[in-house]
């Protein structure tokens, strides 16, 4: 087995109750060094030059990569299920 596959043991994951609610962001900052990835996720309110960071992510480029993956896979996934009305198809 390699490093990158798991042996299939349960785990627990805990989630607390403010974490749960979730926080809506409308944009997204990314920067990144030579050993991790720095993805900022801000609110930025209508018609307000100012913005909020609600949460900054930080994490190896081997975990963004992982990141990368799932978000195509999922996008694809998304867009099957749901088709973009053909006025709003790029």
């Amino acid at each position: 087995m390699n490093d990158r596959q798991t042996d299939n043991k349960n785990f627990e994951i805990q989630l607390d109750d403010q974490t749960a609610q979730g926080s809506f962001c409308n944009l997204v900052i990314m920067n990144h060094t030579d050993n991790e990835f720095v993805f900022d996720f801000i609110y930025m309110q209508p018609n307000t030059p100012k913005g909020k960071v609600r949460a900054r992510i930080i994490m190896t480029p081997d975990h963004a990569r992982r990141l990368q993956t799932a978000l195509i896979d999922n996008i694809q996934k998304y867009d099957a299920k749901y088709p973009k009305p053909r006025q709003q198809a790029e």
